[in-house]
């Protein structure tokens, strides 16, 4: 498989309902809640590229550019933004979908830094 075949069999999506118990007192969804969704989606998609071990070194600016809502569908896309030697970037945005509409837009976006590491716990290559 090819490097950009690999980058393309990495990019992960996952749908998540907005429910009152992951929001704030505005109803709206918790920073804290959306950068762990954020997380996760970087962390999935960096292991399947890799399918090595991974641990995040760094998370990149972080835009809240909407506020998401209690009562919608979010949709994060986690993509291989950068492969280094040890480490590689992974891109996540968060999509706002109305439940009974359609109508979609970007929320929030950001970048995540990850490291292979082997049993001795040092990095080890990604490809």
């Amino acid at each position: 498989m090819t490097l950009e075949e690999r980058k393309a069999a990495a990019e992960t999506h996952i749908f998540k309902a907005v429910f009152p118990n992951t929001t704030n007192h505005y109803d709206t969804l918790f920073g804290g809640t959306a950068m762990s969704l954020m997380d996760e989606v970087a962390f999935i998609t960096a292991t399947r590229f890799s399918r090595k071990k991974m641990v995040t070194v760094s998370s990149d600016r972080i835009d809240f550019t909407k506020p998401i809502p209690s009562g919608v569908i979010i949709e994060l896309i986690g993509k291989i933004a950068r492969i280094g030697n040890t480490s590689l970037s992974v891109s996540v945005e968060i999509y706002i979908e109305e439940m009974y509409a359609l109508k979609r837009e970007k929320a929030i976006s950001g970048t995540f830094t990850f490291v292979a590491i082997g049993e001795d716990k040092k990095g080890v290559s990604v490809i």
